[in-house]
């Protein structure tokens, strides 16, 4: 099983965790809310869990053009 953190504007792999066991509470999850968890956690049916996050380039390029985030894809 693999945690894996992507972008969900560029795709980029940002980190992957490979672990059998892992703490939600450490990881911040139990943090999130029920709508927060089901639109950036998603369970592959290979056990893999897959966290949509955004890296920093992407996070630089909305800091510059905040109407980026009027968008749900603002790279072509």
């Amino acid at each position: 099983m693999a945690i894996v953190y992507k972008c969900k504007h560029c795709k980029h792999v940002i980190g992957q965790l490979e672990q059998q066991v892992v703490s939600t509470s450490m990881l911040g999850w139990d943090r999130l809310s029920v709508q927060d968890k089901a639109r950036m956690i998603q369970y592959k049916d290979n056990g893999d869990v897959h966290v949509q996050t955004i890296c920093e380039n992407c996070e630089a390029s909305l800091g510059q053009h905040p109407t980026y985030y009027e968008l749900d894809y603002f790279l072509q």
